[in-house]
């Protein structure tokens, strides 16, 4: 029967990553010294690799797609202003 599946945490995954981008020691080595498997060392290599330009990424500048969002709701927040004043008026006349 199997053992219980190891999960590792991103703080030792980045450790991995990083040690794997310096280069200085063979995928091999970084697996036999972190204890995991060589396509694991390289998975997450990868991974880091794709993902570090996001790093630097501006977060400040909005995208396209949420200021049409922020407009969509805009016109939701006017209709139900407008059907509140009308609900009130037609409300005051019956009573």
């Amino acid at each position: 029967m199997a053992g219980k599946r190891r999960v590792f945490g991103a703080a030792f995954k980045a450790k991995v990553a990083l040690a794997a981008a310096k280069g200085d020691r063979t995928t091999a080595q970084l697996a036999s010294q972190f204890g995991i498997h060589t396509s694991q060392v390289t998975a997450w290599k990868k991974q880091l690799m794709g993902q570090v330009a996001e790093l630097f990424a501006d977060g400040r500048q909005r995208r396209a797609d949420q200021a049409t969002d922020e407009q969509e709701l805009y016109e939701q927040i006017g209709r139900l202003k407008m059907e509140v004043e009308w609900l009130k008026k037609k409300a005051a006349e019956v009573g």
